[in-house]
């Protein structure tokens, strides 16, 4: 049997080194690999080009290792809730390669499928296809790195003829990831929002690294009840269902 289990999530991230580039799940604060991030924060890795839907916020989710001065790049879809994330930026400290979202997830699951590339109509007449998207700044309000055009053509879609741009892949040397339950042999489901980013996100690393709330045994998880199979995860690592999850706006209604 192929026990993909680890005794901690600080064995579990040991072997990630400087400069390494990092898929990370989760949606806003939900699923975020916390445990994982944490750990990461502890050793002291440093210059990561991190691929994630948002950097978490000051002081949760990816925004610890924001904080401490450890990302070199964020390719992200929203960065609206980190305020030390828009410091950086505009002060030339971060890189920022700015992706439409339903295109990050796409280039994700191309590089976890094995495709190299392809042809969207998002973007098409912006920025994004024709370049110029401000990625760093020089720190004294200038543009010191831009967005590079990219490939545009047209092709014949319901017959009708359409621009498309060429979006590449992303593969990345290790994902982080959140899951509700995993077996041992990294079989994943996923709840709720959590399974927005995280299976995508897990895809795409060559090294797969899951917190999972619960471990199972192979054969607990019903086949059909699979959201990842463990062909994709190399290392699981229990944090029990305790661990901390935040609501990034909590939303209640005042009685009548």
């Amino acid at each position: 049997m192929i026990d993909k289990t680890w005794a901690s999530a600080a064995d579990a991230v040991a072997d990630i080194p400087d400069g390494a580039s990092l898929a990370v799940g989760g949606f806003g604060l939900s699923g975020n690999p916390i445990a994982l991030i944490t750990a990461l924060l502890a050793q002291g890795t440093r210059d990561l080009s991190v691929v994630s839907n948002n950097c978490g916020v000051d002081d949760w989710g990816l925004g610890v290792l924001l904080g401490a001065g450890r990302i070199r790049k964020m390719t992200s879809s929203y960065v609206g809730e980190n305020k030390e994330f828009e410091r950086q930026f505009l002060a030339g400290e971060l890189e920022l390669e700015l992706t439409p979202q339903g295109t990050l997830a796409e280039k994700l699951r191309a590089g976890g499928s094995g495709i190299a590339a392809f042809y969207t109509q998002t973007g098409v007449g912006t920025q994004v296809a024709e370049g110029g998207l401000p990625q760093r700044y020089d720190g004294a309000g200038g543009v010191a790195v831009a967005s590079p055009p990219k490939d545009v053509r047209v092709f014949e879609v319901g017959g009708e003829r359409r621009e498309f741009v060429l979006e590449e892949a992303i593969t990345t040397d290790f994902a982080l990831v959140h899951a509700w339950k995993g077996d041992r042999h990294g079989n994943l489901v996923f709840r709720k929002a959590a399974r927005s980013f995280n299976p995508l996100a897990a895809m795409a690393g060559r090294v797969c690294i899951a917190q999972v709330e619960e471990v199972v045994e192979p054969g607990e998880i019903d086949p059909d009840d699979v959201h990842l199979p463990g062909v994709f995860v190399h290392r699981v690592v229990a944090v029990g269902a305790r661990i901390e999850k935040r609501i990034e706006k909590r939303t209640v209604r005042t009685e009548s």
